[in-house]
């Protein structure tokens, strides 16, 4: 089996206007045979395969036909269960025919579990064919080496512990330039009266056959409509690059989800969403809200938002995203990411729900912005809502908030740790665009107090623990993980947001939350080598697990030296001339700008590696003193003044710091260090050692905005002239492509 040619398949997709039909194409040159197949959805029938035998000679052809699907599962058997004990879930496995229709049940013949009780089994995974006569059925594989050596099949009606298949067998006879076309149909989780009825339509409708068809163009319509609300739908001269653009929408939105209808609103989804993140809110608007019409638009639930005193219900509204179409991202290997996307409950009712890791999501709901530009003053709340007091965010984000990784004795995958970097040039992308399309307006929001803090049970240990052991740095709070899981059925999805000590819900102002994350970055700089990787977990991929604690990123230094222009910027423009801070955040804040300023007269020129480490302990004291207070005695409820010129003048001094580390950061070859070394010499020196150049430090500083027109154009000549461009791709790779010593070695 192979595919067409791939212009051939992209001139198919495109003349099947974007269809999710992938056609396969096998030939047979001798008898001048070609057979295609293609598997689609069906809403109501489940997966369709269509299959064609086209007869291209001059001649009359006598073929001898199996088609089939091999080794499906049955009802009752999960991955886990199959991955470990297949060959168990195999002996209870039974295989039958419904013999006046066709249909093939393979279930089990109990349900597998060790209680002593019993379990049945009482859905099925079914198959079923219809468009060729004259057919006998296989329900397992057993017969096929047969069929291959031409010898005569015995149609089988009822197979124990075998893997589940479906054949169909047939002689044909194809005239020249004739063809026959069939299709197969399987389901999961089929009842026996659901069976019955598909039985029954099998044999007394005559346009079943048409009925599964029209299903599946049916749903091929509703992805076209999907795509083409991302904007994924483009007529240009090129048609594959029409069918690249067409994937690459469908892929993001099937990922980050894209929005039910428009900018409509439904209460009833509002109200569930409601009433799953806080109870008490829910309980105290439900009467209101019950008055507002069943669909009700975007800018309306904005001004109910605007009218409230009260700051939860008011950051919920602002937060909410009714998204659609959304499923969990990551490596398939990875055993809690189940790729469903789930688009009716069980009671016909659509979903409006969305899960991913942190940095997928917001990945993908950058380029969702561009097609809902409305909406993204709730994808910034959702993301700065779900941002530590000690500036990191969590695992994972849902419709229903925030989860994070626990340890789990018997799970070789459980771990804990954050992923930093993914925040600054995310959230950035969220501000630039919403200041570029209502310059200001994100400030009307970010003076008032109706943001807080996610409570991820990780305590990060103190700096001098850093420092003897950098990669271990987090401690998990499992009386505070049960806590929360608790309040959460009381109280709900809020119970995962930071208390006050009055044990409601902890409220800043937004200028507090960015300013929280730049101190996370900033408490972590190390001159001229970057920001330091000590919190577990890797930057942007996995590839760089092995500079856990040894690391620091220029790639996150060269972004966050974007953020402080753009938040500089901001701050330049804005009326107002203070803003409210938590009492122990101006602490902190004062102690960098303290170190900040009392080193400055160090960047004239190179820094040495005693003086390196004196900057770096006392940002690093800092950011201790800082978290220790909050992981003891949570906030206090005090508040101080901090003047915009303050903020400004601390942004200034930050990017003297961050442009004399980009500066020490250019190799000779004119390309930039994307990651770095450090080492810990002794209490008083820190070293930086340099790595081979990477793809990733080239974006980042041509992104950073830092560089000339000519030192970026430089930048670009080195780096096609570098070993990180494929001239046989026309195109680059992440890494130089290494010769590694061999094992032995």
């Amino acid at each position: 089996v192979r595919f067409a040619n791939q212009y051939e398949l992209q001139r198919n997709l495109y003349k099947n206007e974007h269809s999710n039909k992938i056609l396969f194409e096998e030939v047979n040159q001798n008898l001048k045979l070609t057979f295609q197949y293609q598997w689609s959805t069906s809403d109501k029938f489940g997966f369709v395969k269509t299959s064609r035998l086209i007869n291209n000679g001059e001649t009359e052809t006598s073929i001898s036909l199996l088609d089939g699907i091999q080794n499906m599962l049955p009802y009752g058997v999960g991955s886990a269960l199959q991955n470990k004990t297949s060959n168990l879930v195999d002996a209870y496995k039974r295989n039958e025919l419904v013999k006046e229709s066709g249909i093939g049940i393979f279930a089990l013949s109990a349900i597998i579990v060790d209680k002593a009780e019993p379990s049945e089994a009482l859905k099925a995974t079914i198959a079923w064919s219809i468009g060729l006569d004259n057919v006998s059925y296989l329900l397992s594989a057993k017969q096929l080496e047969s069929f291959r050596k031409g010898l005569p099949l015995t149609e089988e009606t009822d197979i124990k512990a075998e893997k589940c298949a479906y054949f169909i067998h047939t002689n044909l006879r194809l005239s020249a330039r004739d063809k026959k076309e069939w299709i197969l149909v399987a389901d999961i989780n089929q009842s026996a009266s659901q069976i019955i009825e598909i039985s029954k339509a099998i044999a007394r409708d005559k346009h079943i056959a048409f009925r599964v068809k029209d299903d599946v163009t049916k749903g091929t319509q509703q992805l076209i409509m999907l795509n083409a609300a991302a904007d994924g739908l483009q007529f240009t001269a090129d048609r594959i690059r029409d069918t690249r653009h067409f994937a690459n929408v469908m892929f993001n939105i099937m990922r980050g989800g894209i929005f039910d209808h428009n900018y409509q609103i439904e209460k009833g989804d509002f109200l569930s969403y409601l009433s799953n993140a806080n109870k008490q809110v829910y309980k105290d608007h439900e009467a209101t809200i019950s008055q507002w019409p069943n669909q009700f638009s975007l800018l309306v639930l904005k001004e109910h938002a605007q009218k409230s005193h009260d700051k939860d219900f008011k950051r919920l509204c602002l937060e909410y995203l009714p998204i659609k179409f959304s499923r969990r991202h990551g490596d398939p290997s990875r055993p809690w990411n189940q790729f469903s996307i789930n688009t009716r409950n069980d009671d016909g009712t659509k979903v409006l729900d969305y899960a991913g890791n942190w940095r997928d999501i917001f990945q993908n709901w950058e380029a969702l912005a561009h097609s809902y530009p409305a909406f993204i003053e709730g994808m910034i709340f959702k993301f700065l809502n779900a941002t530590t007091f000690d500036g990191y965010n969590p695992y994972r984000i849902t419709k229903s908030g925030i989860d994070w990784e626990r340890i789990e004795a018997d799970d070789p995958w459980s771990y804990i740790g954050y992923w930093g970097d993914h925040q600054i040039i995310y959230l950035l992308k969220f501000l630039e665009f919403s200041e570029n399309i209502a310059p200001g307006r994100l400030f009307t929001y970010f003076n008032e107090p109706i943001f807080a803090y996610a409570n991820v049970p990780y305590k990060i240990k103190p700096y001098e623990d850093i420092l003897q052991n950098p990669k271990s740095t987090i401690d998990f709070d499992h009386p505070l993980d049960q806590e929360i899981r608790k309040r959460c059925s009381t109280m709900g999805s809020d119970s995962a947001l930071l208390s006050s000590k009055d044990g409601g819900i902890y409220h800043v102002n937004g200028i507090e939350k960015i300013l929280t994350t730049i101190l996370a970055k900033l408490s972590n700089f190390i001159p001229e080598g970057g920001i330091w990787m000590n919190t577990q977990r890797p930057e942007w991929n996995d590839a760089n697990n092995a500079l856990v604690g040894n690391g620091v990123s220029m790639v996150t230094l060269y972004y966050l030296r974007r953020f402080l222009v753009f938040f500089n910027r901001i701050l330049s423009t804005n009326t107002s001339k203070e803003v409210m801070l938590s009492k122990e955040l101006t602490d902190f804040f004062n102690s960098c700008q303290a170190t900040l300023q009392t080193n400055q007269h160090l960047l004239t020129s190179s820094i040495n590696n005693k003086d390196r480490k004196t900057i770096l302990d006392r940002l690093g004291l800092a950011a201790s003193t800082y978290r220790a207070t909050i992981y003891n005695n949570s906030f206090g409820g005090d508040f101080q003044k901090l003047t915009l010129v303050e903020l400004i003048d601390f942004v200034s001094l930050s990017l003297n710091y961050l442009e004399h580390t980009i500066r020490a950061n250019k190799r000779h070859d004119n390309l930039y260090h994307a990651y770095n070394l450090v080492t810990i010499e002794n209490k008083e020196e820190v070293s930086i050692d340099y790595l081979s150049e990477m793809l990733e430090g080239q974006v980042a500083v041509l992104s950073s905005g830092y560089l000339t027109s000519q030192q970026a154009l430089e930048t670009l000549d080195a780096l096609q002239a570098s070993s990180l461009f494929r001239a046989d791709q026309n195109s680059y790779i992440l890494y130089p492509n290494k010769e590694l010593p061999g094992f032995l070695q």
